[in-house]
């Protein structure tokens, strides 16, 4: 596998994982606004669901290049528990800041939690494409 396999893993586990498991939790009224928001976002205007996935993908590189030495269970479970706190410490730690938002989103146990289980989410996706990725490339 390559990282333009990766990174296409990352891409598609944010539109399908990540951004689903959003849509369900929207629906269930437990996160304020809809999945796959259409919103320009600065500074190229593009869909704000697009920015997501090619971050997405971004981070699917990082996370193959420490999931592609795992075997069994090992793989699953590194994918969540990475795919979980990495991205969700970033985003808390770094980009709410720089958007002009609270640092931890203000430490909301409901912010706090979302952002775990959507990117532990996207790391079961990262982990599920490179998988089906890599076995459609065999001989």
């Amino acid at each position: 596998m390559n990282a333009l396999k990766a990174f296409a893993a990352g891409f598609f586990a944010t539109l399908v994982f990540h951004q689903g498991l959003f849509a369900l939790l929207h629906a269930a009224g437990k996160a304020p606004r809809a999945a796959y928001s259409m919103e320009p976002t600065a500074p190229l205007h593009v869909p704000g669901v697009l920015s997501l996935a090619f971050w997405g993908g971004v981070w699917g590189i990082l996370l193959w290049l420490v999931l592609q030495s795992a075997q069994g269970s090992a793989y699953w479970i590194l994918a969540v528990v990475l795919g979980a706190i990495a991205p969700s410490a970033v985003a808390l730690l770094i980009v709410f800041p720089l958007k002009g938002q609270p640092v931890g989103g203000g430490w909301k146990p409901e912010i706090l939690v979302g952002a775990l289980l959507l990117n532990g989410a996207w790391g079961f996706g990262v982990a599920l494409f490179c998988r089906l990725f890599r076995a459609t490339t065999r001989s």
